[in-house]
């Protein structure tokens, strides 16, 4: 944290010397004391970070997906595809939290066909379970637009704590 030091004069105090000079008050005989005010400053205004392009967003699932599956595949934990689930739902959540909320939906999708595709038996073939995959599609798209969130709450927070001047009075 930076903290910095301001004479705080009276408007009386600057009409006394005169349009164009600054003299401080303690220079004189018997006058009050110039206060001091210590107010916080920033570092500088930084800019509320922009999201990532949603084909970017769509091509990191979709690679993500992949080598998730492909990991839990080679160590044998396909067999239980909760474990897949949740680290899918990890995942959407983690690029819901860099791309748009646009994106949340095709991120869901692109995570789901991966899973359904290399996941489940038969493997090779994109089928739709009717008791399974609705859920899936869900926890998936939950998880993106859930980080999507999160990230907007962060950054517009963020953004409001650099607009609002620190007195240290709240």
């Amino acid at each position: 944290m930076t903290w910095t030091g301001a004479v705080v004069l009276s408007l009386d105090e600057l009409a006394e010397d005169g349009p164009g000079t600054l003299s401080c008050p303690e220079s004189g005989g018997g006058e009050e004391p110039t206060v001091m005010e210590w107010r916080y400053i920033a570092k500088g205004a930084r800019a509320v970070p922009e999201p990532m392009a949603t084909p970017l967003i769509w091509t990191a699932a979709s690679w993500g997906s992949f080598v998730l599956v492909s990991t839990f595949d080679l160590l044998g934990a396909l067999d239980r595809t909760s474990l897949a689930l949740a680290a899918l739902s990890l995942l959407a959540a983690v690029l819901g939290m860099l791309g748009r909320f646009v994106a949340a939906p095709g991120t869901a999708l692109l995570c789901w066909a991966l899973l359904n595709f290399f996941a489940t038996h038969p493997t090779g073939e994109i089928s739709w379970a009717g008791h399974r995959d609705p859920g899936w599609m869900a926890c998936l798209l939950a998880a993106a637009l859930l980080g999507t969130a999160t990230a907007r709450v962060l950054y517009a927070r963020a953004a409001y704590r650099r607009l609002t001047p620190y007195d240290g009075a709240a």
